[in-house]
């Protein structure tokens, strides 16, 4: 029976029958199609890759530092004769004293006396007159040279270790006697005196690059500078002024003095 005869008897209420020895009709199964592979499952797999070489860096070249030459600063120079000398003193700015100064204060005395006397440095008299020992003190330093035949104006040169005044009569501080030692030791060099006296433990510690203190360096005879000039230590006149009692002793140095000047005449 094919399939439009069935519809119609089937609209019309009447049971259709098949034969039972007919074959089962055979229903056509739609055929499914196979499970397409992903393209990447075509691909044959690539074998492990190894790690790339490491990057080959070039060795950067070592800078070597750049050292400046040394600036070797041109030694002082000061000229030797006497008037060129205190010309340039009158204007010196070698260190922090020249502001506060009024004046310099070069020296004074005969430029071939055979004694030279050295001090600390200016006080507030010297400064005001450009002369040193002018005040109590230097009254009594000519008060001692005479005692034993010498004298500012005659045969006895005086100067300081510094040529200006420290603020407050302070001790002069050791970079300021450094800025003033080539004006000193050019003033020993054109006197060439027979004998130098230090007054005073600054001006003897100072002078001989010292720290003794003044009892020990008192007494022996010391040598300084290029010329190993003879240098003798006693008291500064103004401790001799606060310590009278001190005097007797610096009368003995006086008497070194006077025979070591005589023996040497």
């Amino acid at each position: 029976m094919d399939g439009k005869r069935k519809q119609r008897l089937e609209a019309l209420g009447i049971e259709t029958w098949v034969r039972r020895d007919a074959p089962a009709a055979v229903v056509a199964v739609p055929a499914v199609a196979a499970p397409v592979a992903p393209a990447a499952a075509l691909v044959a797999p690539l074998p492990p890759s190894r790690p790339p070489p490491p990057a080959v860096v070039a060795p950067q070249p070592v800078l070597q530092p750049v050292v400046a030459p040394a600036v070797v600063a041109a030694p002082f120079e000061v000229p030797a004769d006497w008037d060129a000398l205190r010309s340039l003193v009158s204007g010196c700015q070698r260190c922090k004293l020249c502001q506060t100064r009024t004046q310099t204060v070069f020296g004074v005395g005969p430029i071939t006396a055979p004694l030279m006397v050295v001090g600390e440095g200016p006080g507030a008299d010297e400064d005001a007159q450009g002369e040193p020992f002018v005040g109590r003190a230097g009254k009594l330093l000519d008060e001692m040279l005479r005692a034993i035949g010498r004298s500012r104006a005659d045969n006895t040169y005086i100067a300081n270790v510094v040529k200006c005044r420290p603020p407050g009569n302070r001790d002069p501080e050791a970079d300021e006697v450094e800025g003033c030692r080539p004006y000193l030791d050019m003033q020993i060099q054109l006197l060439q005196p027979r004998l130098i006296v230090a007054l005073g433990r600054i001006a003897a510690q100072r002078l001989l690059g010292s720290d003794e203190p003044l009892s020990r360096l008192r007494g022996p005879l010391h040598r300084y500078g290029k010329f190993q000039t003879p240098v003798f230590v006693t008291y500064h006149p103004a401790y001799l002024l606060r310590s009278p009692k001190e005097k007797a002793k610096s009368w003995d140095d006086l008497k070194k003095v006077w025979q070591h000047l005589r023996a040497t005449e």
